[in-house]
């Protein structure tokens, strides 16, 4: 079986697009960390947590040498929040050529959703789109910040980008294998 699967790409062209969030508010105490020692252990923790309930399924079979390859490239970076010292969600950057980031990976671990911490993590990691040159030397600087998001993803997802300042740049439906819910591991339950 296969399900009908809306893409849709989302930019900016200029850090003056960018439209911060509050940061949460409440009894936690959010912080948002770079992970800067490649670990593909805890990158993959980090995936299959956030995409379990949404239909991640298209790195669960890499092997460890391939999420090495991936965390070691130059201006590939893994900011994470932490609410009270747990992680809660990340945001992967991918440098790309002529001054483009890419926003491969952005999400919350389920029990974290709800909490406004993903508005404030998305500009958190737009931000250091924007200036992640400033901590790769050679790398030119950011002109463009650019993500795509699917029908697949979570409700609240293309509200918070067009929140965050992104704008709509291309659409795309295709058919895609209608694949069963994973869970943060195999065999765990879901909702």
């Amino acid at each position: 079986m296969s399900i009908a699967v809306t893409t849709w790409s989302l930019e900016q062209t200029s850090p003056a697009d960018r439209l911060p969030a509050t940061a949460p508010d409440g009894d936690g105490d959010v912080r948002i960390v770079r992970a800067e020692v490649p670990s593909p252990e805890f990158s993959r923790f980090l995936y299959a947590s956030v995409g379990g309930d949404i239909r991640w399924t298209d790195r669960l079979g890499w092997t460890y040498a391939q999420w090495r390859e991936d965390l070691e490239r130059p201006g590939t970076e893994t900011w994470v929040a932490y609410d009270r010292g747990t992680p809660a969600g990340y945001v992967q950057l991918e440098a790309q050529d002529d001054g483009v980031v890419e926003i491969v990976y952005f999400g919350l671990i389920p029990a974290f959703r709800g909490r406004r911490i993903g508005g404030h993590l998305l500009s958190y990691g737009v931000a250091r789109a924007w200036d992640l040159a400033d901590r790769w030397p050679g790398r030119a600087a950011t002109k463009r910040v650019w993500l795509h998001t699917c029908s697949k993803d979570g409700e609240h997802a293309m509200d918070n980008y067009l929140r965050r300042g992104f704008r709509l740049f291309d659409t795309k439906v295709e058919e895609e294998p209608d694949v069963a819910t994973p869970g943060p591991w195999p065999g765990a339950q879901v909702g």
